[in-house]
């Protein structure tokens, strides 16, 4: 069994690939059994277990595990880890252990420039990141990848890592740090959110029209990045029904506050790429996209790190 590395996960997933194998996997399918979410109570506080299998029906088998310790900020450690386990089809022979925390940023990054090509306007130029953890560089390269943005500002609770950050990417995008969050939503044509909040970070009355929403940091129903009139002015996409009904927080507490249906979502990944559901309906329209996370993103992009690397001699 081969053992591949955050370095060569890197090296095997350059963007436009990877969203093209999302966008295959999503048409296609694979079998995705609910993943399992376990709390576990830590000394400085709660953390996160998860487990996601998947599996082609004529193919590869993957599971992930991951652990997320949301209070390693503290202790400038990374929130999320793990690793991936990709078998053989025929027979379930193991092929590769693969370093779980890069894919995941990759393929959750690709995901949102996925839906970004279907939902956000062609035009759009100005991306707005709000979060300065390690997905953020990830979606400021993703949605780069599928628009042609030229304009990234980004916004933190810390100021000082929003500017080292900003600073990374200066030369590419003129990218700078912001402290008035209001008025650069409200001067973004993509706004990406990649936090661990649990309170509204966004708030619907600063949206400006033709805006795409990308929400990916709340993955639990206690989390958000939004306020219920965020879904209520927008066109809402999901990734899958099963992870915004069972773990979407900006989209379930907007249900408990009468500010949302459930049934008030327009489209999943794989409704809108088999052209089953339309996508935004005009140039002002607001668009949404919720993304909890999928086992199916995960063996998309375990396959593509796997068929990517030199045949052992």
């Amino acid at each position: 069994m081969r053992i591949i590395t955050d370095e060569e996960v890197a090296a095997s997933l350059p963007w436009p690939a990877l969203v093209e194998r999302l966008a295959v996997t999503f048409r296609e399918g694979v079998e995705s059994p609910p993943r399992h979410h376990h709390a576990m109570h830590r000394p400085d506080g709660e953390a996160t277990m998860l487990l996601m299998p998947a599996w082609e029906r004529a193919g590869y088998i993957g599971v992930k595990m991951v652990n997320v310790f949301p209070q390693n900020a503290d202790h400038g450690v990374p929130a999320i880890s793990g690793v991936y386990l990709l078998s053989e089809g025929n027979h379930g022979r193991p092929l590769a252990c693969i370093d779980g925390s890069e894919l995941t940023r990759r393929r959750t990054a690709a995901a949102s420039a996925l839906a970004a090509r279907e939902l956000a306007r062609d035009d759009a130029e100005t991306l707005l990141v709000v979060g300065t953890g390690k997905l953020a560089p990830m979606v400021i390269e993703a949605h780069a990848a599928v628009r042609p943005i030229r304009r990234v500002r980004i916004w933190g609770r810390h100021p000082e890592k929003a500017e080292r950050l900003a600073a990374d990417y200066a030369d590419r995008f003129g990218t700078a740090a912001v402290s008035d969050l209001e008025m650069a939503t409200s001067e973004a044509d993509i706004i990406s959110c990649v936090t661990l909040s649990t309170e509204p970070l966004i708030h619907g009355d600063w949206l400006s029209p033709g805006t795409h929403l990308d929400l990916i940091g709340a993955f639990r129903p206690s989390m958000r990045e939004t306020d219920s009139l965020c879904l209520t002015r927008s066109e809402v996409f999901v990734d899958t029904y099963a992870g915004a009904r069972g773990e979407a927080g900006d989209i379930l507490q907007a249900i408990d506050e009468g500010g949302f249906a459930f049934d008030d979502i327009r489209a999943d990944l794989a409704e809108l790429l088999r052209g089953e559901r339309p996508g935004r309906s005009s140039s002002e329209a607001i668009t949404l996209f919720k993304s909890v996370g999928a086992s199916l993103e995960d063996l998309a992009a375990a396959i593509e790190v796997w068929e990517r690397q030199e045949p052992i001699s």
